[in-house]
């Protein structure tokens, strides 16, 4: 059974989606209180967080980077009443897998859930994908550069993986927002420079580097 955490300060909301995912068939933790959710988060193993950003105790930017400095891999979910492209942005930086934006409907959110969950099954079935001195492992979504391993998020993890399947290609950024998060977004696109550049900071040790094609977008070479 797939579990899912929800840290999420307002009841009204924290309800619904409990109640929506719990007919869904999933186990599903509560806090209400960021500290309390942080910690949560750290004591066992979730397949997705569903974060709000404002919280009380802990603001949930800092909840996303201090658990992907602790090397937990859970899918982040991040919510909030905010659209703002440049919040959106902050997000990801902060290691946030994926966005939305209050209020949305229970629907659209069981529909991500149900397909984040069917990617990360499909990837269990793959075999370890390897280019030259990178290598990708789905089972445990662990990338080695040089044989050495480096925690990457779940975003991370796909864009690499569709680099290394369509190396010496160039990829548009339009191409690489469809594929990655799943949907047309109709936005900035500075979130994919953003995981290009934080692709590129742990590949530094590798032989291979993702150039930019200027007009265009970018190639695993």
């Amino acid at each position: 059974m797939s579990k899912i955490l929800v840290i999420e300060d307002e009841q009204n909301i924290r309800t619904m989606i409990s109640y929506d995912l719990r007919q869904l068939g999933y186990d599903v933790a509560l806090a209400s209180d960021g500290k309390v959710g942080y910690h949560k988060a750290l004591s066992s193993d979730f397949d997705i967080i569903i974060l709000d950003v404002m919280l009380p105790g802990m603001d949930g930017r800092e909840i996303a980077r201090k658990l992907k400095e602790q090397g937990i891999r859970s899918y982040i979910l991040m919510l909030s009443a905010l659209d703002d492209e440049f919040d959106k942005i902050r997000g990801f930086e902060v290691g946030a897998d994926d966005y939305m934006v209050k209020p949305f409907s229970p629907r659209e959110l069981s529909a991500k859930i149900k397909a984040i969950l069917k990617r990360e099954k499909t990837h269990m079935t793959q075999e370890n994908l390897t280019y030259g001195d990178i290598t990708i492992d789905y089972k445990t979504y662990t990338v080695y550069v040089n044989q050495k391993t480096l925690k990457f998020t779940f975003k991370e993890f796909e864009l690499l993986a569709h680099f290394m399947k369509h190396k010496n290609q160039v990829l548009s950024r339009d191409q690489l927002l469809s594929f990655i998060w799943g949907y047309q977004y109709h936005g900035d696109s500075r979130v994919v420079d953003v995981h290009v550049s934080k692709l590129r900071i742990k590949l530094d040790t590798s032989a291979h580097t993702i150039e930019t094609v200027r007009g265009v977008g970018y190639m695993l070479k």
